[in-house]
């Protein structure tokens, strides 16, 4: 009887030690769950893999966007200062024009001077809060470039179509107005987005297979669930990018309407060349754009997404001066006033064109 009383005990000591040890068991469970779920929240940095990992194309692509880098910010800050120093040039489309330069300007400052930093330093790092600072101030100079774009095809409208009352409905206050508003909008749209990435985890040494920080890129390589955040994004580029469309097309449809109606040649001619230059515009944005967006449904990969991004966040903004300087004789005449060229170059002779 007292072997059978030490067993049980023994039994009871065994059993408790188990449970003691499972317990153990359960909490270094979650003690691990807990720091690995700590670990994914506190990743510091991504690496961008940029547009080429071959060695011998890093001088070539440095210099090759270090140009039209510069190129870009010189060109646009010419448009912006010959605005600013002609007072004929103080007018709605110009003040518009130098707001889109201003943009073009950030635009390609938010994406490109790390790149070159990068391919520099023979690094592909960016911290978390870099990499989420660029998406924002990508977003909103994307967004502030489409918006600029529809308001400024709705200047073109009401110039053509409505020129008697062109200076009353076009008054300065209703352009800062619809300037502000544009600012408002997508820096509360993107925000969302923002505070959207920021409940969500990421695991060390993410790889983004681009040369920026992009929000769908971003999206692809967190390790939770991102469906909200896709929802969001959907809806938001669907609205986005509709509604300034439909603005524009409806313009220039009523454009069109409108130059068809005109029986001089001369008037058909001097209304078209005034909207040339936003067209041309308009049309290398949104084409560049739907050049990416099927290129990276096509092909999936991100490589040939990311060389064909390179046109209209590179390349769309450093032509932009050239098509409204070029075409412009109104802006071609105050750049040659402003960089103090001999008075023969300067188009005084040729008339400005009217609104």
């Amino acid at each position: 009887m007292g072997y059978h009383f030490n067993e049980w005990i023994t039994g009871i000591g065994r059993t408790n030690e188990g449970k003691h040890t499972s317990y153990m068991g359960a909490g270094n469970k979650t003690e691990v769950s807990v720091f690995q779920k700590k670990k994914k929240k506190e990743v510091s940095v991504f690496l961008l893999l940029g547009l080429s990992e071959d060695p011998e194309l890093q001088p070539l692509l440095f210099g090759l966007f270090l140009s039209m880098y510069l190129v870009t910010v010189l060109g646009n800050l010419l448009i912006i200062l010959a605005i600013l120093f002609d007072p004929y040039l103080h007018t709605p489309m110009y003040f518009l024009l130098s707001n889109l330069s201003l943009v073009d300007i950030c635009f390609t400052s938010t994406t490109i001077p790390k790149m070159l930093l990068n391919i520099q330093a023979h690094s592909k790092d960016i911290s978390y809060i870099g990499c989420i600072t660029q998406v924002y101030f990508f977003m909103v100079f994307v967004g502030m470039d489409d918006f600029l774009l529809t308001v400024m095809a709705y200047d073109r409208y009401v110039a053509i179509c409505h020129p008697l009352h062109y200076t009353v409905i076009m008054n300065p206050q209703l352009c800062v107005l619809l300037v502000l508003i544009c600012w408002l909008t997508i820096f509360w749209v993107s925000l969302i987005h923002i505070l959207l990435v920021g409940r969500l985890t990421f695991c060390p040494g993410m790889e983004l297979p681009h040369f920026f920080c992009e929000l769908a890129q971003i999206l692809k390589v967190a390790c939770s669930d991102t469906l909200i955040n896709n929802i969001c994004l959907y809806v938001a580029t669907a609205l986005l990018c509709m509604f300034p469309l439909t603005g524009i097309l409806f313009s220039y449809s009523k454009i069109v309407s409108s130059l068809m109606r005109m029986t001089s040649t001369e008037g058909k001619y001097k209304a078209f060349s005034t909207c040339v230059s936003h067209f041309s515009v308009f049309s290398l944005f949104y084409g560049t754009s739907l050049g990416v967006y099927l290129t990276s449904a096509v092909t999936h990969s991100s490589q040939r997404s990311s060389v064909a991004s390179v046109i209209y966040t590179v390349v769309t903004p450093m032509l932009n001066p050239f098509i409204y300087s070029l075409r412009n004789k109104d802006v071609k005449g105050a750049l040659q006033i402003m960089l103090g060229l001999p008075e023969t170059w300067v188009v005084n002779s040729l008339p400005r064109s009217s609104p």
